[in-house]
C-alpha cells in the first residue's frame, strides 16, 4: 500500500467522525415531546375520541381529544376567591394536601420548594396546592403553611373551599384518589386519604405528566418536563 493511499485512509478515518458530529450537532434537531394524558373516550366503543385540533399556525388536524382541567372556584391563603382564570396562559403544578399531615404531605411540600425555587424566574410557572381537609384549613391555616415552606406570593397558591369542589376536581379533573374516612381522634394522618402525586397541566388545561412528589428522582423528571414544556412554547 503507498504513502499517499495510508494517508488516505487516516484522513478518512479522522474526517468522518467529525463530519459525522458536524451534522449531527447543525444539521439536526432533536425533538422531546411531552405525551398528553386523559383522552376523552366514547363510552359506547371505549375508544378515545376523535376531533378536528387547530394547531398555532392555523391548520387543522384530526387528532385524540383530551380532558381539560375544569373550572373551579376556590379560596386561597391571602382568602381571595379564585377560579381558572388564575391559570390561563400558565403551565402549573397541581397537587393535594393537608395541613395537618405530618407523613406524606411535608415531603411533597418540600419537594415543591425545590421545583419553585428553580423557576422563580419564570413567572409562567404557577404551583396550586389544594387542601383536602377543607373544613379545618381556612386561609389562616393555609398562609400559615404557605410561609413555613416559602411560597412566593403570586406563584405557589394554596387553595380551600367547598369539599365538595375539591374532592370533585380531585376524582374527575386530575383523575387522583382522595377519601375522607372520617375523623379519627389523634390521628389526623389517617383521617384522609390523598394521592402523593404532581399534575403537569400546560398552559391549554391538558395533563402532561404525573409524577410521585415524595421522590427526588422523580420530581427532577418533573422539573425537566417543565423545562421540555418551555422550550416548546418559545418556539410556537
Amino acid at each position: 500500500m503507498s504513502k499517499t493511499q495510508k494517508a488516505g485512509i487516516l484522513l478518512t478515518t479522522l474526517l468522518v467522525p467529525a463530519l459525522l458530529y458536524i451534522f449531527l450537532r447543525f444539521g439536526t434537531e432533536n425533538h422531546y415531546v411531552l405525551p398528553r394524558y386523559l383522552p376523552r373516550i366514547d363510552s359506547s366503543r371505549g375508544e378515545p375520541l376523535m376531533g378536528t385540533i387547530t394547531l398555532p399556525d392555523g391548520r387543522q388536524i384530526t387528532d385524540t381529544l383530551y380532558n381539560y382541567i375544569p373550572p373551579f372556584r376556590l379560596i386561597d391563603q391571602d382568602g381571595d376567591t379564585v377560579n381558572q382564570s388564575l391559570v390561563k396562559g400558565k403551565i402549573y403544578v397541581a397537587s393535594f394536601f393537608f395541613t395537618r399531615c405530618g407523613t406524606v404531605c411535608p415531603k411533597i411540600s418540600s419537594q415543591l420548594t425545590r421545583v419553585q425555587d428553580i423557576f422563580r424566574k419564570q413567572p409562567d410557572i404557577l404551583f396550586l396546592s389544594h387542601s383536602v381537609d377543607p373544613e379545618h384549613d381556612r386561609p389562616k391555616e393555609l398562609k400559615t403553611y404557605a410561609k413555613k415552606y416559602e411560597a412566593i406570593p403570586g406563584r405557589w397558591y394554596f387553595l380551600t373551599g367547598s369539599k365538595a369542589e375539591i374532592y370533585d376536581l380531585a376524582l374527575h379533573g386530575y383523575y387522583l384518589p382522595v377519601v375522607d374516612e372520617g375523623v379519627k381522634e389523634g390521628k389526623p394522618d389517617e383521617t384522609f386519604i390523598h394521592s402523593e402525586k404532581l399534575v403537569l397541566v400546560d398552559k391549554e388545561g391538558i395533563v402532561r405528566g404525573f409524577y410521585d412528589g415524595t421522590d427526588r428522582e422523580d420530581v427532577d423528571r418533573l422539573i425537566l418536563e417543565i423545562r421540555v414544556l418551555l422550550d416548546g412554547y418559545s418556539k410556537e
